[in-house]
């Protein structure tokens, strides 16, 4: 599956979550880096419109499809892929990682959910060594000096594997850079997760997951803030669509 927007073409090309696991794998035993991305309508809607967010989906080495409507779009082009969401990945990812002897890093959100997320990965992970916690300050900027020195903190760290919980595009443009800058360690971009995680935000239940209403759970949640950008990714559906039967050919 992919998308493509003039020049610029992004390919979905983690058809699952397995496998998804298994190329981590093999880059963490092969010393590897990696920039994770996970794909949405949202995501869709920036990329139309930022061309700095093009170039950083450009820079991923992985993407995976976060959402309903990208894996309803992979069906209709006949290039199936399954729904990974970011957030549920951090747990796995940290499984893997400690089995791996990995260590991990988490940036993003603020010092409290950093220290509770870190709490409650340790509890669920045992053995987990989570070595690195960096809350970056209101209007952090990805391509700034500050940015540089994040991505070097990471990288003297030792850690191998970086969860990045800053919000698109901040986060897939920051994991662009730290390709460069820290080329032995995996970005992962995983939204909203670590706030999951330390309880700050409250996920839909399963069986809303289930039926694939979590986006109206979170909707109604923070109508302010959401209905507008729902509006906003419903209004790109139709011509998606039409690019995804075109893929068919």
């Amino acid at each position: 599956m992919q998308f493509a927007y003039g020049p610029s073409v992004i390919r979905v090309n983690m058809p699952d979550r397995s496998a998804l696991l298994a190329e981590v794998t093999r880059r963490f035993r092969a010393g590897q880096g990696f920039a994770l991305a996970t794909i949405n309508l949202d995501h869709l809607v920036k990329l139309r419109q930022d061309r700095a967010f093009r170039d950083a989906y450009a820079g991923q080495d992985l993407v995976v499809a976060d959402g309903n409507p990208i894996v309803w779009l992979s069906r209709l082009a006949r290039r199936p892929v399954g729904l990974v969401a970011g957030s549920d990945l951090v747990l796995p990812m940290a499984q893997l990682a400690t089995a791996e002897g990995v260590g991990i890093a988490l940036v993003g959100t603020t010092d409290a959910a950093l220290a509770a997320a870190a709490q409650e990965i340790a509890r669920r992970v045992p053995g987990c060594r989570i070595a690195l916690r960096i809350a970056p300050p209101m209007g952090f900027d990805p391509d700034s000096d500050a940015a540089r020195d994040l991505l070097h903190q990471v990288r003297d760290s030792g850690v191998r594997l970086c969860f990045l919980a800053l919000g698109a595009p901040k986060q897939e443009r920051l994991a662009a850079r730290g390709r460069a800058e820290a080329p032995e360690v995996g970005f992962a971009s995983i939204g909203a997760g670590l706030d999951f995680l330390a309880g700050n935000q409250t996920r839909a239940p399963q069986w809303v997951r289930r039926i694939a209403m979590e986006w109206a759970w979170r909707m109604m949640s923070a109508p302010k803030r959401l209905v507008p950008r729902y509006a906003r990714c419903a209004a790109i559906l139709p011509v998606e669509a039409v690019a995804a039967l075109k893929q068919r050919r």
